[in-house]
Formats: C-alpha cells, structure tokens, sequence
C-alpha cells in the first residue's frame, strides 16, 4: 500500500507515459555543435509526436527544461510548441532543477493528471553545451548600458574609455556552485576521499557502464528509444547513435587516466566522469483514463516520488541518499521490492557513495536520524544498460532519458517496478518510482 496521504491516482486514473524518444547523445562541440537546445527539443518533440502517431489536439501542456538557459529563449517549452507546429493553444511553462530537471518535468505533468486538471502532456528536457551563451565583463556591460543611455556619439565614446584589456575578454559559463565555489568534479572528489571510494572501484564502475551500454547498442535496446537525426542544409548526414559509448574500454586504459580535480592526489579521472554533452528527450504521458479512451497501451505508470536538499558544502551529490528512502516510502516498497534501479551517473565515485548510503548502517544513523537503511542494490539491478558516464549527461534531458529506457524495460518485462535517482546541483536530490 502507498504511504497514506500520498495520492497517486486522479479522478482519471494513473499518470501514464506511454511513449518516448530521445535524440542520440554526443559529445559536445562534435556533430551537434551548430544545434541550439531549442532546435533538439523541437526535433525530440516533433519526432515523439509523429511516432506516437496522436492527434496535437489531444496535447493540453509541454513542461520542458534546459539546465543552461538561452537568454533568447528562456521558456524552451513555449518555443518549442511554436517551432514545432504543434497548435498553438497548448500551455507550455518551463522548468529547472539542475540535472532533475527532466524529472521535475515528468512529475510536474503527473501532478497535473492526478489532480484532474489536464489529461495528455509532452514533457522533456534538452541541453546543448556546445552553444552555452557567452557574456561579458562587468566594466564592458556597465560601459554598454553608459553608451546606451547617452545622447551623442562623443558621450557613447567617453563611456569606454576606462575599460582595460581584461574587460573586453568574453566570460563563459561556469560549472561551479555559487555558494560554494566548487566544481562538480571537485566536489565528486571530495566525496570520493570522505566516503573511502577507492580509484580501482570507480575506473570498473565506468568500465562496467560503457560494457553495458555498448551490449544495449548491440542487442537493439536502444534501437527505438533513439532518433535519427539528420543535419547539413541538405541533410546529407544522419547522426543514429550515442557518440560517446566506449565499446573497447578496457580497465588498463581507464587506469592510465590522470585524476583531473585534484592532479597530485585525486582519483577522478574524465574516465570515471559523464562527459559534457548535447541531446534532448521527450515523454509522452497521459491520464489512465484517456489512454485507454485513445487505445493507447502505457509503458509504465508513475507511482511516487520525492525531491530533497542537503548542504552543498557537505556532499553535493548525495542527494539521491535522502530522496529514495522518501519515494519508496511513499510508494509503500522496499528495495528488494524493486526489480530495476538506474542511478544517474554524473560520476562514478557519486554512484558509489550514494550506494555506499544505501547500504550503510552508519550512514543511516549519522545522516538520517537511525532509519533503516535501504539496503544494498544487486549489481543485476543497477543500471542494466549503462549511464550517464557512458550516454552522456545532458543536463535537462537525463531524467527523461532514464524514464524512457526504464518504462520500456518494465513493458518488455511485463510487470515490475523500478527506482530512478539523479543527484542535482545546490545539493538537490532527485528519486521516482515506476511501476507496470
């Protein structure tokens, strides 16, 4: 039975996704680097609309997210709509929660079919690092709004006469937390000296996700969860999978890897680290109910959810830790209930010390006032078809790429249950139950 007082289902039944796609994930600055986050949502969103072969009319709200937000489109799910014809009445707000942005989407439209208030929506996210806005100093903007303001050319000359050299240079975005002054890498470091994550577990964790996802290339899993995409003014070249699965990793060549964050003494390497990366995905959920009005069978249904937040100058991307007991609790299941667990990759030594938090005894009583833990996650669980390290993490897209792959799986299985977690940036944690 589900946690009382955590209502899943609406006067219309269940939150279904019934359909989705993504495009496929590269590395950024190689074959998407001329596409904006706007243009792979519009491509992901206009390619599931066509697959899942449904009438736009039906599609009452698109809840989108991009992590790096284009000053000239900052609602994505607005532009999106327009750009991709879809009828132009259709409510479509934008949202951001770090790497669970996606999943903040997903469940923002859940939210919405259990209280009755929509029926069908799209939901997604995109991200595109190759084209991340590039601002300007603050003596140069200072200067710029002084020249916009004066009346003459003489006053408009004058406002830059100050500016130096350095103030002139462009500033790109940095992946760094404001309160903390740390990178992600950097703190993914931290936590791998504070938790004891050895440099041999996370080089065979990464191992282990790229063997995994190359296997899943191979026997077609992704074949369909995976969009083509075809570019050049002619659309001469067709990009048809992932860009940055390793199928010949090896143990010995992620060990000759140097440590990144902290080169004299560190052992994250960009081996054991998800990539930068451009890509989108996009879901296609509907109300039990209407899906069945449609003749529509669903993937899987959402069954719960939770979202947390801890000190990001403690363990920035611990917060899958604290948001799975939450959502299994409101689910009214256990671990060893679970048939499937995909843990978003944003490192290997973030993996392993949120699965050192679920199994740890002590961690439960230091950090969760003496609850249970969780437990340990069989490794035939876990992330059965690669992550983040060896897809690629596009921030806003994540979440939805692991719904998808994990609501498919639950399909082809018939029956089941499965646990998605993704840590966040400001130490936000992120954790949602599927079930079929």
């Amino acid at each position: 039975m589900a946690k009382p007082g955590f209502n899943h289902v609406g006067p219309r039944g269940r939150a279904a996704i019934v359909h989705g796609i993504r495009t496929p994930f590269v590395k950024s600055g190689t074959v998407f680097k001329h596409l904006s986050a706007l243009e792979l949502g519009k491509a992901a969103v206009a390619e599931l609309v066509q697959r899942a072969a449904i009438d736009p009319v039906h599609i009452e709200r698109l809840v989108f997210g991009a992590v790096i937000a284009d000053p000239q489109a900052p609602n994505i799910a607005r532009e999106i709509v327009l750009a991709a014809g879809l009828p132009r009445s259709i409510d479509a707000y934008s949202v951001s929660r770090a790497c669970a942005t996606s999943t903040q989407a997903l469940v923002d439209a859940a939210q919405g079919i259990i209280a009755g208030d929509i029926d069908v929506a799209v939901v997604g996210g995109a991200e595109s690092l190759s084209r991340v806005p590039i601002t300007v100093s603050d003596n140069l903007a200072d200067a710029l709004m002084t020249a916009n303001a004066a009346k003459d050319p003489i006053a408009k000359a004058k406002a830059f006469l100050d500016l130096g050299a350095r103030d002139l240079l462009p500033k790109a975005p940095a992946i760094k937390e404001v309160s903390t002054g740390m990178s992600m890498g950097e703190s993914a470091e931290k936590m791998a000296k504070e938790n004891g994550i050895t440099r041999a577990a996370q080089d065979a964790f990464a191992y282990n996700s790229h063997k995994k996802a190359a296997a899943a290339w191979e026997k077609g899993v992704y074949d369909d969860e995976v969009m083509h995409v075809l570019l050049g003014r002619d659309y001469g070249q067709a990009v048809v999978k992932d860009g940055i699965v390793r199928p010949d990793s090896s143990l010995e060549k992620l060990a000759s890897l140097p440590p990144v964050f902290d080169r004299n003494y560190g052992s994250v390497t960009a081996g054991s680290s998800s990539p930068l990366t451009d890509g989108a995905a996009a879901l296609l959920v509907m109300s039990e109910e209407r899906a069945r009005e449609l003749g529509v069978e669903p993937l899987a249904y959402v069954r719960s959810w939770a979202f947390t937040a801890l000190d990001p100058s403690w363990q920035l991307l611990q917060g899958p830790a604290f948001a799975a007991p939450k959502a299994l609790a409101r689910a009214g299941l256990s671990l060893d209930d679970l048939t499937l667990v995909d843990m978003h990759e944003a490192f290997a030594a973030q993996v392993l010390s949120n699965l050192l938090g679920f199994a740890s005894k002590d961690f439960s009583d230091r950090y969760r006032g003496g609850l249970k833990p969780l437990g340990k996650v069989p490794d035939e669980k876990l992330n059965i078809y690669g992550g983040s390290v060896s897809l690629g993490h596009p921030f806003g897209a994540t979440g939805a790429r692991q719904a998808l792959t994990m609501s498919r799986e639950l399909s082809r299985r018939g029956r089941g249950s499965a646990l998605i977690t993704q840590c966040a940036a400001g130490g936000l944690g992120a954790a949602l139950v599927l079930e079929r």
